[in-house]
């Protein structure tokens, strides 16, 4: 991933030597390193990331600003804090019970991945600016690369496979977490506010061909609703990529 504008890799806040895990003597009672980022996330979640700034923190907890820098440097270290919270509310399967199918491991691992990304709107362009070195990060990198190896891929092809599934789930859970996003700053539901983008596009000259047959590749999809039809999309395009795995296992 890349790293912040202006930031050199060393500037990440897991890294030794960098933020103030848990404190200096003398901070604020009642506040700790923890509080903080729940409070990070939460006001993440209901105002995104353009309004996130250590004021409009600093007033959720009921503290001055400056009490905020008694635990991180900057704006950023609670941001990249905020980003590994995330992964922590991942449920991971145990690539150790062999018993298991990785095919199934790896659908849970990106089903998972792509329900944050939605669920978590502010975390795709966190994602692609940090290192993604904290410990919940890690631990779901782990898993991923333990759950491909059971695969049967030749280890020079793990990283390919991993990038292959899980760029995609990045990309399709970026968009459709913009789509929910711009759906609700309309008020409209999304099957309303799709039902209208299609009329509306209707409408533009030369585009009734490529309607057409947008509505027959719809309807042969299936799903009566917007989520049903990304649920379905999302499913298969997962399926190819699994059978894809296996088709280059079975090649050697």
């Amino acid at each position: 991933m890349t790293k912040a504008a202006g930031r050199s890799a060393r500037d990440s806040v897991w890294l030794e030597g960098r933020g103030r895990r848990g404190g200096r003597g003398g901070q604020p009672s009642g506040l700790d390193r923890e509080r903080i980022t729940e409070a990070s996330v939460r006001l993440l979640d209901a105002e995104g990331l353009d309004k996130f700034s250590m004021r409009r923190l600093a007033a959720e907890l009921n503290v001055t600003a400056m009490s905020l820098y008694w635990y991180v440097d900057t704006k950023d270290d609670l941001l990249e804090l905020a980003l590994d919270a995330t992964y922590a509310e991942l449920r991971l399967p145990d690539p150790d019970h062999t018993d298991d199918d990785w095919r199934e491991q790896l659908r849970e691992l990106a089903t998972a991945y792509r329900a944050q990304l939605v669920r978590h709107p502010w975390l795709s362009p966190l994602a692609g600016r940090y290192l993604n070195i904290g410990p919940n990060s890690l631990a779901f990198s782990r898993v991923v690369r333990r759950v491909i190896r059971r695969t049967g891929l030749p280890t020079q092809r793990v990283t390919g496979a991993i990038s292959a599934v899980f760029q995609f789930v990045y990309g399709y859970g970026t968009i459709e977490s913009h789509f929910l996003a711009r759906t609700a700053d309309t008020g409209l539901s999304p099957d309303e506010y799709f039902e209208q983008s299609m009329s509306l596009a209707e409408e533009v000259p030369g585009t009734a061909r490529m309607m057409e047959e947008s509505k027959t590749m719809m309807a042969a999809r299936g799903g009566d609703t917007v989520a049903e039809m990304l649920d379905r999309d999302f499913t298969f395009a997962l399926d190819l990529l699994i059978a894809g795995i296996e088709a280059m296992v079975a090649r050697g």
